[in-house]
């Protein structure tokens, strides 16, 4: 019962179901999320903690940053988090995505800096490149 409280309690945030529905696209850093949702990454992270110790995201660290991802390992959260999507209205979330896909499209350029990106999403980025020259 514990379970399903912590569950729903974490799902009765906007922030939290902002997040939840960037998460849907696949994995993504915790610099990702705060440049979408234009929030400070103290914040995001707390969240993001929320969300975690409920059982709702799995996360993994790459050098000082962590990467979340939906978990739905089991049925239940699965056909929870597709109901939650569904009755998202994708227009609410409009600007989080432009924002998302806007910090995505620099972070591949190579123009944001500053702390602003993971070390592991720059030298992901690097790789590609470096990859890119070779082909």
């Amino acid at each position: 019962m514990e379970d399903l409280l912590s569950m729903f309690k974490a799902l009765s945030d906007e922030t939290r179901l902002r997040i939840m529905k960037l998460l849907e696209r696949g994995e993504l850093c915790v610099c990702d999320i705060t440049a979408a949702l234009d929030v400070a990454q103290p914040k995001i992270s707390f969240h993001l903690r929320t969300l975690r110790e409920a059982g709702i995201l799995k996360d993994r660290r790459e050098g000082k940053w962590m990467h979340y991802r939906i978990d739905d390992s089991d049925i239940f959260k699965r056909l929870l988090i597709l109901s939650i999507f569904e009755r998202i209205p994708k227009a609410l979330l409009n600007e989080d995505i432009k924002r998302l896909e806007e910090f995505l499209r620099k972070k591949a350029e190579g123009a944001i800096s500053g702390g602003a990106v993971c070390d592991s999403c720059v030298r992901k980025l690097r790789g590609e490149k470096q990859n890119e020259r070779h082909l």
